[in-house]
């Protein structure tokens, strides 16, 4: 069979798709770094305000953004994949965040509730945040209440309930973009992977092709002169 330089393909330029994909990696790597630095610090945060219920859910998203991340380096799909469903669960949970501190549709800030009832702590922003000042005042007059003292917080310039909301927004916000970018990375990986054969590479359209078209010179019969 002949030889014939294949025709050149007009669907993309040569390396395009290859460089918005690694720009589309770069991206969702800083991404899930982004997210990974400000769960961290959430979750130092949750753990001086013994808030139990946000620990664990840092703790999950810690675990899911360190395997997007490693999906993304090492093009691991079904890792990102991983990641991309465990961002809409996130994005719930944040939401009830914010509809918590702000007490809306029957919550209450000042329940126990993200505590899971084991203690009566509120958010550590509550007496810690900018311009607090925590002042205690003896409880006199009360048996066996000597050891005990009223606490009150004053002269703070932000509420921490809209620290809180903050908070959840940012993380909203950083994970919805991270959602898109991973869905971006999916398909064009998988593109890769379908393209891919032991032959050509990753390259579905090789320098040269087979001509499987047979050749009717060869079928022709000659006769030779008498």
């Amino acid at each position: 069979p002949a030889l014939q330089p294949a025709k050149e393909s007009p669907r993309s330029v040569p390396g395009s798709e290859s460089m918005a994909c690694c720009s589309a990696r770069c991206t969702l790597v800083f991404l899930c770094t982004v997210q990974l630095l400000a769960a961290l610090e959430r979750q130092v945060f949750d753990f001086l305000g013994y808030q139990w219920a946000p620990i664990l859910a840092n703790f999950l998203h810690i675990i899911i953004v360190i395997l997007g991340l490693f999906g993304t380096i090492q093009y691991r799909p079904r890792y990102i994949v991983v990641y991309t469903v465990w961002t809409a669960v996130w994005v719930t949970w944040n939401v009830f965040i914010i509809c918590f501190y702000l007490e809306v549709g029957g919550l209450s800030k000042d329940t126990e509730l993200l505590t899971f009832n084991i203690s009566q702590h509120q958010s550590w922003w509550s007496e810690h945040g900018p311009g607090c000042v925590r002042k205690e005042a003896p409880m006199v007059g009360m048996k066996g209440m000597d050891s005990h003292s009223y606490v009150s917080v004053v002269g703070c310039i932000l509420e921490y309930q809209y620290i809180e909301v903050m908070q959840s927004s940012l993380q909203i916000l950083v994970t919805l973009v991270g959602f898109i970018y991973a869905c971006y990375v999916i398909s064009v990986i998988t593109e890769e992977e379908d393209s891919f054969d032991f032959i050509g590479g990753f390259d579905p359209f090789p320098l040269y092709h087979v001509n499987e078209k047979p050749n009717n010179l060869l079928f022709k019969k000659s006769y030779l002169p008498a």
